[in-house]
């Protein structure tokens, strides 16, 4: 079977499908499936846009609204996870993943899906230390705080996934794992992206909660995104024991879609002849989905999920083959995800445009249908329960500052949006607008010209085990600071300056009167910027 995977998409979906048709056309390469890692931006109108965290020039309503609406279908069965460029109040509608338009499905939070025998799991948005033990809590009319937090990965959904035991063939995230630029190219790797050098030598680039779940769930293979270049790495992983037979996993990072740019990569996977062309739920994630529901936190409040140390008289919620059993029989053996997309929100018309409408908090009916079916708790119903408690308590209304009439993403908040991660370095923000091209960090091709048919095999040739010292806990990158990474991304960026002599753009200083702190405009300097950069994300 062959599957299809793109980088960022930013919401350019015609530009992805017709990449995907040039293919056909070209190789007579025709993908089963297409997966997207993240900055998919399934925006549905003006107040979608208000949603996404990026400055606002950048809040283009591109293509995804006529998939919504049904003038376009997408032509391919499409799967994604969300990333820090979304439509978060729209994705929000879906944390246990659903249909956003018909045959484009989204992996909510976290989750793992099946088609045609193949166990797709992925975890959305990206790791900021400061938020991973709170709760989803979240909800629109976003302020300058929440339309950022809305999308930082929380500890639960790591937890989740951790109880899994059966195999994972592929898993997403947006952000990258850290320590994975270890086990590729990482010479040329910071040849091009000299300004990762400190953060990939101080092992901090990326996120310490993906690459906990790399050492747990071994996939076969893991795509990620988020920063805008293309890297393969191969790590083969430790065995616990001389009877576990040895596993690795294939990475890859993709570009983000820009035309002439190596955004799809296409890849040969093993698959269940017998098993139908339908989009299945995970009978073992839906078990742990269940076994797991008390743990579900709507509150700001931090927290720590169950763990063997004495505090806790349950800390594992793995599942057994009973509990998987149970599931399938209340499926009745069938685990097609029903094809129940219905509209929830209006969608854009060019021709009477809706430029003040605000977003509202929405109890998507996928999940009313999903959480009745399996006895689970519909997040966003708690939510709005709690918001309508605390607006009784007169509480709600001052912890809402909504955004001006701009929706502007770019004004000083005195919400430090910590670019540092806390001893990991995970960006907000990434440059849309990208001047130029960058050399290609794997030794495969994806151009989908007629000389260059995608070819994955050729991009893994170094083999490692992933050593004990490189073992990341996300839990370990809570407690150590970061201020010694904030002034060496100060460092770095000016350094940058004077390497590339590159034209420099200006951006507002923060409350403090720091406004001298620059942007570079060539392609992911910006992303370690300092902290005024951290309030534009």
């Amino acid at each position: 079977m062959k599957v299809a995977v793109a980088g960022c998409c930013h919401g350019a979906l015609d530009k992805m499908y017709e990449t995907l048709e040039l293919l056909q056309r070209r190789h007579n390469v025709r993908p089963d499936l297409l997966l997207c890692c993240g900055d998919f931006q399934a925006v549905r109108n003006e107040a979608d846009l208000r949603c996404m965290a990026v400055p606002a020039k950048y809040r283009h309503m591109e293509t995804f609204y006529r998939y919504y609406s049904g003038e376009k279908k997408a032509p391919v069965l499409t799967v994604f996870i969300g990333g820090n460029h979304e439509a978060s109040n729209h994705l929000q509608e879906l944390p246990y993943g659903g249909w956003v338009a018909p045959n484009i499905y989204y992996l909510g939070y976290a989750g793992v899906v099946r088609f045609r025998g193949l166990r797709i799991g992925g975890i959305s948005g990206i790791f900021k230390s400061h938020d991973y033990r709170k709760g989803h809590f979240e909800c629109p009319p976003y302020n300058q705080q929440t339309i950022r937090s809305a999308y930082h990965v929380r500890n639960i959904e790591v937890f989740k996934l951790k109880q899994l035991k059966r195999p994972i063939d592929i898993f997403m995230s947006h952000d990258w794992p850290r320590s994975i630029y270890h086990y590729g190219n990482k010479k040329q790797l910071l040849k091009m992206k000299s300004f990762f050098r400190q953060e990939v030598e101080n092992n901090t680039l990326g996120s310490p909660a993906a690459s906990e779940l790399l050492q747990h769930l071994k996939p076969t293979y893991w795509f990620s995104a988020h920063l805008h270049v293309k890297f393969a790495a191969f790590m083969q992983h430790q065995t616990n024991s001389k009877e576990e037979l040895p596993k690795a996993t294939k990475f890859l990072a993709l570009d983000k879609c820009l035309p002439h740019r190596d955004f799809l990569q296409i890849i040969d996977v093993e698959h269940d002849p017998s098993a139908g062309d339908s989009l299945e739920y995970d009978a073992e994630w839906i078990a742990v989905l269940k076994a797991t529901n008390s743990l579900i936190n709507v509150t700001q409040s931090s927290w720590n999920m169950p763990e063997k140390s004495g505090l806790h008289a349950k800390w594992d919620y793995s599942v057994t083959e009973e509990a998987i059993k149970e599931v399938l029989e209340e499926l009745n053996h069938n685990l097609k995800i029903p094809s129940n997309f219905t509209l929830t929100a209006a969608c854009y018309d060019p021709s009477k445009p809706q430029k003040h409408v605000e977003p509202v908090h929405t109890i998507n009916p996928q999940t009313t249908e999903f959480c009745a079916q399996f006895g689970l708790t519909d997040i966003n119903d708690r939510i709005q329960q709690a918001k309508d408690e605390g607006a009784a308590r007169g509480e709600y209304g001052e912890e809402e500052e909504e955004m001006d009439s701009t929706g502007s993403a770019e004004e000083p908040s005195e919400y430090n949006t910590d670019n540092s991660g806390l001893s990991s370095i995970n960006p907000d923000e990434i440059m849309l607008d990208d001047e130029g091209g960058d050399e290609d960090l794997s030794t495969c091709s994806v151009d989908p010209s007629p000389d260059h048919p995608p070819d994955f095999s050729a991009s893994f040739s170094d083999i490692r085990i992933m050593p004990d010292s490189m073992a990341v806990s996300s839990d370990d990158a809570m407690d150590s600071t970061n201020e010694e990474l904030e002034k060496s991304g100060v460092s770095k960026q000016v350094e940058e300056k004077r390497l590339n002599e590159r034209p420099l753009k200006r951006i507002g200083g923060n409350e403090n009167g720091n406004s001298g702190i620059k942007k570079i405009k060539r392609r992911n300097q910006a992303i370690y910027a300092a902290e005024d950069d951290d309030k534009t994300e």
